[in-house]
């Protein structure tokens, strides 16, 4: 009897709708920067700006699920300034869950990628902020899918394997159109000039991402934030 009032307590101090609205709620999602667990055959410069590039576009992609709503970068970066890490610091699944944590985030993404001359992999570490565990880690690991011009493949394909592993339906919309890996690189390397205040060769880099790809939305944004007009 006594465990019977315990719960009618718990359930008028929490009204129905809320409890509704709290389940609907989308889950926030940190997406962290990724490193390099070693990468060869292309400039050592577009290496470093893929940690910075390919969380950014796994980011849009996870945010084209309604169940998920993606922090935003320049809170990510804050979050990871006040835990004493830089942009390019290995993350643990502590660190990670104290981060999402600090963003009121439900799961934070760490992750790892290797470029061996042209065969990608993107390792992606599911972390729950509560108990600061790996729920799960997903990989592009079909060998078909591992090519490097298949890189917005493989990053729809994690995505999609993120979003599985936090309990969250498959979304039901159509996916965007294939951005070449050139115009990825080039976004990513905007990213990383900006990152260092270099306005003038950010804008550079997505102006060449978007001209690779019109569509490109994240490199046009990175393009008018730097000055581009």
């Amino acid at each position: 009897m006594r465990i019977w009032g315990w719960g009618l307590t718990m359930l008028a101090a929490v009204p129905w709708p809320a409890r509704a609205d709290a389940q609907q709620r989308p889950a926030l999602i940190a997406v962290l920067p990724f490193e390099n667990s070693g990468s060869y055959g292309q400039d050592k410069e577009v290496f470093e700006a893929l940690e910075l590039g390919l969380p950014a576009m796994l980011a849009g992609t996870l945010d084209r699920h309604p169940g998920i709503a993606v922090a935003e970068r320049g809170r990510v970066s804050a979050a990871l300034s006040a835990a004493g890490l830089g942009p390019r610091q290995r993350v643990d699944a502590a660190t990670a869950a104290q981060v999402a944590k600090t963003l009121g985030a439900r799961y934070t993404v760490t992750g790892s990628f290797a470029d061996f001359y042209g065969k990608f992999r993107i390792n992606a570490r599911l972390v729950d902020a509560q108990s600061g565990k790996i729920l799960k880690v997903v990989s592009n690991d079909d060998p078909k899918l591992q090519d490097r011009s298949q890189l917005a493949a493989i990053l729809e394909t994690v995505g999609q394997r993120i979003t599985a592993a936090a309990g969250l339906p498959e979304a039901e919309s159509e996916s965007p159109p294939a951005i070449p890996t050139d115009a990825i690189a080039d976004y990513s390397r905007g990213l990383l000039h900006e990152s260092r205040g270099d306005r003038s060769r950010a804008l550079d880099f997505y102006q060449r991402a978007v001209t690779a790809f019109p569509q490109f939305e994240a490199a046009e944004a990175g393009r008018r934030r730097v000055g581009g007009s």
